[in-house]
């Protein structure tokens, strides 16, 4: 992912959702977030697009990151593996097996502090 990535997603999005006035977009603090190439295209007179940043650190907000400590717990914490290539097992599998079999034991885990809004349910307001 780069700055020129960024804009050809913004663009997209843009695209895709003619019927409205404004956009939020919200994402990480990623420099190619913040780059040039973003910055021109949402200096754009017409752009439609309005950028929510997540404050600088915030792991509780991004459910990659409650996923990765739910494998730390599983896999890493107070377990020792004698090679690269078990370690690289055990982290496998877990992705692997244990997160499809299990699921329902972690999705609390991972969508904490997180409602699924159903597309019934949502309202955009204009």
């Amino acid at each position: 992912m780069d700055g020129v990535s960024a804009v050809q997603l913004l663009a997209k999005i843009e695209a895709r959702n003619q019927d409205k006035r404004i956009i939020h977009v919200i994402w990480d603090n990623a420099a190619y977030h913040k780059g040039p190439d973003v910055r021109g295209f949402l200096a754009r007179k017409n752009c439609r697009i309005h950028l929510i940043q997540l404050p600088p650190y915030c792991p509780h907000l991004n459910p990659i990151e409650r996923l990765w400590a739910v494998m730390h717990q599983h896999v890493t914490h107070n377990r020792a593996y004698p090679t690269q290539k078990q370690f690289t097992g055990a982290i496998l599998k877990f992705f692997r097996e244990t997160i499809p079999e299990q699921w329902r034991d972690f999705r609390n885990q991972v969508t904490d502090n997180f409602r699924i809004i159903s597309l019934q349910k949502l309202r955009v307001l204009e």
